[in-house]
């Protein structure tokens, strides 16, 4: 079975740009794969597209990657005009212990059954090295990391978010590794959602750890 979910997503008609997030998706995963959080940002005003040549769209335009699309999305930020970056997964430090990839990404059973079913999915690709230099871009950065992230050690993304010059860390409880597609999924896009409405309002703090 091959997911028919578009890679693109526009807020519902009559309703202005707020914004445009771009995706970078990391290992193994296709943009399709996040067809919930595309819905759920369009619907609160942001474009969604896919893409990282050439990142364009309503200003402030986000980079939001996971896994190596966040290793991705760092480095692009320091050499193209972004406002900021979403870091979901990143894959520092050294990976943890696990044998079930699907148990390891996820305990969502919705997106389980979309992994399992879906054609362009490529399992494995989490077992190849996350190759590339981790950048420090000077724009704020939001990462995202699970606690039980078995991939990537969360304590490496929470000690890298806290080196960089407007970094924000968000530790998400019972999270693994597709946080962004995992069980808190909701709560999760509504962690984005404010950044996002932060950043158009102009905030731009310093390091914040939860969790």
């Amino acid at each position: 079975m091959t997911l028919a979910a578009p890679a693109h997503w526009a807020p519902p008609g009559g309703t202005a740009v707020r914004g445009t997030v771009v995706l970078l998706p990391g290992r193994g995963e296709h943009p399709a794969l996040y067809h919930r959080l595309g819905t759920r940002l369009a619907f609160d005003g942001y474009r969604v597209t896919t893409g990282e040549a050439d990142p364009a769209g309503p200003a402030p335009v986000v980079l939001l990657g996971h896994d190596t699309g966040a290793v991705r999305a760092l480095e692009l930020a320091t050499r193209r005009p972004v406002a900021a970056v979403v870091a979901s997964g990143l894959p520092l430090g050294e990976p943890g212990d696990w044998a079930d990839e699907l148990d390891a990404r996820t305990a969502c059973p919705v997106h389980r059954a979309l992994l399992d079913g879906d054609d362009r999915f490529t399992p494995g690709e989490l077992r190849e090295p996350a190759a590339g230099r981790v950048a420090a871009p000077d724009v704020p950065v939001l990462v995202l990391h699970g606690e039980a992230d078995r991939v990537a050690p969360a304590e490496a993304a929470r000690a890298f978010a806290a080196t960089l010059p407007a970094g924000r860390f968000v530790l998400v409880e019972g999270g693994r590794h597709d946080v962004l597609n995992d069980v808190d999924h909701r709560s999760v896009a509504a962690e984005i959602v404010q950044f996002l409405e932060a950043l158009r309002a102009g905030t731009r703090g310093p390091v914040l750890v939860r969790g």
